[in-house]
């Protein structure tokens, strides 16, 4: 069939728009240890980075609600991608061209995460509108894609540091920036489906009206933790093993980023083979407690092998938070695009409170990340209270 006509194609390219966004979200990170040593740049002004890339993902969740059903599904994904190379580009340049390399980094950061940020919005929509018959097995299946661009990017990335070196990152930067530059192409070609927002009743569901719903706010909170839970800890594995647990740059990036994105991947692999017969409340609850034990073994454990383990349950522990929340909103609320983009906006302000929290508190603990880790802790305790809540309700 003819890419123009298949929606195997649209797949496909949805997959690739998330291994982006995973680039985008976790290349950075791995050199966190690196900039902070060349760039004397301390642990606030790391965290800041991270605050920074979510911050304006934020920005971009709330313009992306009120403009992408006006603009189009195709311009917006396409500039998206765009957006996300030249972010990557600039990252490489910049740093090492401007007078103050951090400045450099934050105009990188801010590039693209306007890319990053209005992929988030637009890769959900267009796989709920494809003609696919279990949808939430479709989104939970989408949503590992980022774990394995994680994975595909801590790998890549490691086996650069080690037979290149890391003072050569620039052109890994370059080479990255090339999957989000060639599928824009791709997006270009494929068929795209644009979601409808009507209710049941047909009646159009505009953004203002979920801020008097109740349950709406309840999967804001459920989004928000799911966002902090997740990023709390992928966004320091790499440092944290390497500092905090005291293993190499190598041994830290493997076994802590990688295998936290492996084990967050096939949990949502699994999620979505066996998302129909599992009760979604129980299975997250669930979670929370995994997540909850995954962030105190990486706390109090006196043993770097067990504060690893910690990284890896939190990794499948936090796997079916974001992509059910997501399926259980779009069952219970009615509002197409508007809908993912506020419920991405809450996931991202989580996605910049989590990291900015360990960041601070590891600060005024003289740098150890351990007591940013153990406050984290509340995210899931949240979640689970949150979901718990949302199992209770009747309608």
């Amino acid at each position: 069939m003819s890419i123009r006509n298949s929606y195997t194609h649209t797949k496909y390219a949805s997959y690739i728009g998330y291994v982006t966004q995973a680039i985008i979200n976790n290349f950075p990170p791995l050199l966190f240890v690196y900039f902070s040593n060349n760039y004397s740049l301390p642990l606030s002004q790391i965290s800041l980075i991270v605050a920074l890339n979510f911050a304006v993902q934020i920005a971009v969740d709330l313009i992306g609600a009120a403009v992408i059903d006006k603009i189009g599904y195709r311009p917006c994904v396409i500039f998206a991608h765009l957006m996300s190379g030249v972010g990557l580009i600039m990252l490489g340049i910049l740093p090492n061209t401007l007078q103050n390399p951090y400045v450099g980094i934050i105009i990188a950061t801010v590039c693209s995460a306007i890319g990053g940020g209005l992929l988030e919005v637009i890769i959900s929509p267009i796989i709920e509108a494809c003609p696919f018959k279990n949808k939430r097995s479709a989104m939970s299946f989408l949503h590992s894609f980022y774990c394995w661009g994680h994975v595909f990017v801590v790998l890549g990335s490691t086996a650069f540091f080690v037979f290149v070196g890391i003072d050569s990152w620039i052109w890994l930067a370059m080479a990255w920036a090339a999957i989000p530059l060639l599928n824009a192409v791709y997006f270009a070609l494929v068929p795209i489906h644009e979601l409808d927002s009507s209710a049941p009743d047909g009646e159009p569901k505009r953004a203002g009206g979920f801020l008097k719903t109740r349950i709406f706010w309840l999967f804001m909170l459920l989004m928000l933790c799911a966002g902090a839970s997740e990023l709390a800890m992928s966004q320091w594995a790499s440092a944290f093993a390497e500092t905090g647990l005291g293993v190499s740059k190598t041994v830290g990036d493997l076994m802590g980023p990688c295998m936290f994105a492996i084990l967050m991947g096939t949990a949502r692999v699994l999620y979505a083979k066996i998302s129909e017969k599992l009760g979604a409340t129980r299975y997250m609850c669930l979670c929370c407690g995994l997540c909850v034990v995954g962030y105190l073994l990486a706390a109090l454990s006196p043993h770097p092998a067990l504060g690893l383990v910690g990284c890896g349950l939190c990794g499948y522990a936090v796997g079916a938070m974001w992509p059910g929340t997501y399926t259980m909103a779009a069952q219970k609320c009615y509002g197409g695009t508007a809908l993912f983009a506020l419920l991405a906006f809450a996931g991202d302000i989580g996605c910049s409170l989590g990291p900015s929290v360990i960041g601070v508190v590891a600060d005024l603990n003289g740098g150890q990340l351990q007591y940013g880790m153990l406050v984290a802790t509340v995210f899931p305790i949240i979640l689970a209270l949150g979901t718990l809540a949302l199992g209770k309700r009747k309608e």
